[in-house]
């Protein structure tokens, strides 16, 4: 089996101010810089079916790569708030502002009591509130399908004002973009020839059966059947999935087996950088990512070797314009 190579992180000027508007745990906003290069210039949309904080739709749209974006998932609420931050960004911001200085008088017992009320109302702005506060930004659901995530106790989540910004921001960069709830395969499968669909779906080594980080399994069987039927399809697809850990001089960690070679997929290894958890940890650990290119896309970015190439030829390109209106985050 040949080893792929690890390409170096990425860092693209024009993302320097890119806006996020939902804190979540495993989001690809630092792999955007390595991703949103390998979308061809003639992308018609961008369809991103497992949002969680849509992160490579924003830097897309950010660059003003593709014409559109599609965000979906099946976690139904979450789409939900990403419908408020597209529509009503401004409405949804001060039913977080109301909520965060309600929680100042005891913000462990206020923590709990949104929980309680999102389990049984499912209202976006207290998903916001919740991801917020929750510790590492990680979402868990109970086998009933409850969020049962526990709040950070050192930090009350970002303030009124640092959300509505993001808020706001994000909202001007996704004009024009559609969020709606949808099952993976669906998306996968009404793609067109000029689309491209990012997939970041929960990795293998929590695939095989319930995980309290998603609200459903993806057997790896199931998943790869999809693949094979898009690879036959002619679909441009981009894939992030499973890969490895290298702490020091320890032997290498790896998640989950490659996808089968007769897939026919370019792969990639991105350096995702240093592990904040590991740093905490007291190790020094660098994840690596598995990215994999179905046929059709390599061949529309020039075939393997011109994708090489632009992951490690040097940044130089000047800084692309954001989106009309967006402000500068620090």
């Amino acid at each position: 089996m040949v080893v792929p190579v690890t390409l170096p992180p990425r860092r693209l000027p024009g993302l320097a101010d890119a806006p996020h508007a939902i804190p979540y745990q495993g989001s690809k906003r630092r792999l955007a810089h390595a991703i949103v290069p390998l979308l061809p210039p003639d992308t018609a949309r961008l369809l991103e079916p497992f949002a969680g904080s849509a992160a490579v739709a924003i830097a897309a749209r950010h660059l003003r790569i593709g014409e559109t974006a599609e965000i979906s998932d099946v976690n139904e609420p979450l789409m939900r708030l990403w419908q408020r931050v597209l529509a009503e960004p401004l409405a949804l911001a001060a039913d977080y502002e109301r909520l965060w200085h309600e929680q100042l008088t005891d913000p462990k017992a206020y923590y709990d009591a949104v929980r309680t009320r999102f389990n049984e109302t499912h209202e976006p702005h207290c998903l916001l509130y919740l991801l917020a506060r929750c510790v590492k930004a990680a979402v868990r659901y109970n086998r009933e399908g409850g969020f049962n995530q526990g709040p950070d106790r050192r930090r009350l989540g970002a303030r009124p004002d640092a959300m509505r910004l993001r808020l706001t921001a994000t909202a001007r960069v996704l004009t024009g973009c559609r969020a709606y709830t949808a099952d993976y395969a669906d998306v996968l499968s009404r793609a067109c020839p000029d689309d491209v669909v990012y997939l970041d779906p929960p990795y293998q080594g929590v695939s095989q059966a319930r995980d309290h980080r998603y609200m459903a399994g993806m057997p790896r069987e199931a998943f790869v059947a999809r693949l094979r039927e898009a690879v036959t399809r002619g679909t441009s697809f981009l894939l992030s999935y499973d890969g490895l850990s290298r702490d020091g001089d320890a032997a290498e960690r790896t998640y989950g087996d490659p996808l089968p070679t007769d897939l026919g997929l370019l792969h990639l290894h991105l350096d995702a950088g240093t592990s904040s958890q590991a740093t905490l940890n007291g190790r020094h650990t660098r994840t690596v990512e598995s990215l994999y290119l179905s046929p059709a896309l390599a061949t529309r970015l020039g075939g393997p070797a011109a994708v090489h190439e632009s992951l490690t030829a040097p940044v130089t390109e000047p800084r692309a314009a954001p989106a009309a209106g967006t402000p500068r985050l620090e």
